[in-house]
């Protein structure tokens, strides 16, 4: 470990003062040349970025590498991590969001929101927290050393839980019918984020493992990858800032306000699996990406939910945004704090 390259050092050292900077810039592009979001945001498809989308392919590449059949289905044998997460995801999480929120918009925060826009919030935070595990996942997971095929089945079999159990959980919490799932940015998200990722990664780990042997592979090919997942996720952060850049200036108390409850949620179902984890006697490699699951949210599919029952200039697609603009920034807290109590952790 002692013998990573210094640009990794430099990166991670320095790393919340490089994510400050890409928020400013990106703010900064999208206010003084919005050509340039402009001109990037016409390469999407279903709510799906496609620039966003290569940053992502780019970030969780390394994590895939890192992949093969055989630990897949070794995950099976220790399904415990499994029942974490799927527990705080569906069990748990939509209904804190909910209380969470109810609290801050129409309680605390009353003087400062009037009850319809509290209500729109509110709606916004529910299609977040009903949605968990976004494809940024895997670049938490990999970022705090957690165990890649956990995470990869982790990440499948939300997305097979979200088909049934998305549109009930918004229409009992928030009253709404005809919640309709957007398969076309559901199926895209899987194909992009989960599929090719992990073909990509089996095949390149076969094809170098005959070529070179495991012994490179693992201690000399994967280790050129992290400053990419590191680059990545800087210009990422550029990218979703600048998109936003006008939402966010002319927004500001109101992106503020939303963004507290979105938090509170995020730590809080974060230590709740973790802790969950550590109660049952979890390996740091499998609670790092269950603690990061259940706080992560499937902002792609929230925010298409919002524009399509909503409309694009609604306080409901506003506060999915907000969830979009406050996912990394906190995620690498998170990550942080997993990886200063790794210790807390039989090996």
């Amino acid at each position: 470990m002692a013998k990573k390259s210094p640009g990794i050092g430099f990166f991670e050292k320095y790393l919340t003062l490089w994510v400050a900077l890409c928020m400013v810039a990106g703010v900064l592009i999208g206010k003084y040349l919005p050509g340039i979001p402009a001109f990037l945001s016409r390469f999407e498809y279903a709510n799906v970025s496609i620039p966003i989308a290569v940053l992502i392919w780019l970030m969780i590449y390394p994590m895939m590498l890192k992949v093969d059949f055989q630990s897949i289905k070794d995950v099976g044998k220790n399904p415990k991590g499994l029942f974490v997460t799927w527990v705080t995801n569906w069990l748990i999480k939509p209904f804190t969001m909910f209380g969470i929120a109810w609290l801050f918009f129409f309680v605390i925060f009353k003087g400062l929101i009037s009850p319809e826009l509290a209500r729109d919030y509110l709606a916004g935070a529910v299609l977040l927290g009903a949605a968990p595990c976004t494809a940024m996942v895997f670049v938490w997971s990999h970022l705090s050393n957690g165990n890649a095929a956990y995470t990869v089945v982790q990440v499948a079999t939300n997305d097979l839980i979200i088909l049934v159990a998305f549109t009930p959980i918004v229409a009992f919490l928030l009253g709404v019918g005809g919640v309709a799932i957007p398969w076309a940015t559901l199926i895209i998200s899987v194909v992009l984020f989960v599929v090719i990722p992990l073909v990509g990664g089996i095949l390149t780990r076969n094809i170098i493992t005959k070529q070179k042997g495991a012994e490179y592979f693992q201690n000399r090919f994967i280790p050129k990858f992290d400053n990419v997942t590191t680059i990545g996720l800087l210009l990422t952060l550029v990218l979703i800032f600048s998109f936003q850049g006008n939402v966010i200036l002319e927004n500001p108390l109101h992106i503020i306000l939303i963004a507290v409850p979105l938090i509170v949620q995020t730590f809080l179902i974060f230590f709740i699996a973790y802790f969950a984890s550590k109660v049952i006697k979890l390996p740091h490699d499998i609670a790092a990406p269950a603690g990061m699951i259940g706080a992560s949210n499937f902002f792609e599919l929230s925010v298409a939910v919002a524009i399509s029952l909503f409309g694009t200039q609604s306080p409901v697609a506003l506060a999915t945004i907000v969830g979009v603009l406050v996912e990394v920034p906190v995620m690498l807290t998170l990550v942080k704090i997993a990886k200063k109590t790794r210790g807390w952790f039989a090996k």
